[in-house]
């Protein structure tokens, strides 16, 4: 078995050793889609922030990167499915949670900025990626930023697998079963969209305007960037 490739998939739904050439690569590309949800959210330090889908994973570089690389720790509140209560004594100011995005344990309006990054992708059918929308709109008072990956970027990402994923996705996932790759054949695990299902996901999403940008990789867009604004 090639090094660059672990047995199962981690708590990041991520086959790529650490310190492989994949996941050197996935800290470049996250650096810069902190520097988008800088930009795109204009996030000012004394609002507050919710990032949704940190993770117990800490052997990855990029680990829950906002975290790290956001300054102001004592606005962040953070949510997960893993214990990732770490972070806590990690990154002092910051606050955990152990939540669903599906289901998040806030009242309406109750941060001025969400973050979630690589998490739409995880969390099941299309029903239940717009549910996760309206729950990160719903929790926030002014800005919502979500990353997931480029359906149309030839290599996917959690698989290392090229082209593939191009293909129905009833098909793709009928070639991964009962191979080492079946974790990934579950829709409840793996789930990609393109930028017009994003942006489709995102219509019945009332009283918020919706753009979607790239985050680029070789001159691909390889990841999908969703600014949220409230617009009413």
């Amino acid at each position: 078995m090639p090094r660059a490739i672990a047995k199962s998939p981690n708590a990041q739904y991520n086959i790529a050793a650490a310190n492989s050439l994949p996941v050197r690569i996935a800290a470049f590309a996250r650096r810069g889609m902190y520097a988008a949800f800088l930009r795109c959210t204009a996030i000012d330090p004394a609002e507050t922030l919710l990032d949704v889908g940190v993770t117990s994973e800490r052997s990855y570089e990029a680990s829950n990167y906002l975290e790290a690389w956001y300054p102001h720790k004592n606005r962040i509140t953070a949510v997960g499915i893993d214990d990732a209560s770490f972070l806590e004594s990690l990154y002092p100011g910051v606050r955990y949670v152990h939540a669903s995005g599906l289901d998040l344990p806030f009242a309406d309006g109750s941060f001025d900025v969400v973050h979630s990054s690589a998490v739409l992708e995880h969390v099941g059918s299309a029903a239940n990626q717009l549910l996760f929308l309206q729950q990160l709109t719903r929790v926030a008072r002014r800005a919502v930023f979500v990353t997931t990956p480029n359906r149309w970027f030839p290599i996917e990402f959690h698989t290392i697998l090229p082209l593939v994923h191009w293909l129905p996705k009833r098909t793709f996932r009928a070639l991964l079963r009962d191979t080492r790759y079946d974790f990934f054949a579950k829709e409840e695990n793996l789930n990609l969209v393109g930028r017009s299902e994003l942006l489709e996901l995102c219509r019945p999403i009332a009283g918020w305007g919706a753009r979607v940008t790239y985050q680029r990789l070789l001159g691909l867009p390889s990841n999908l960037l969703l600014t949220l604004r409230r617009t009413g």
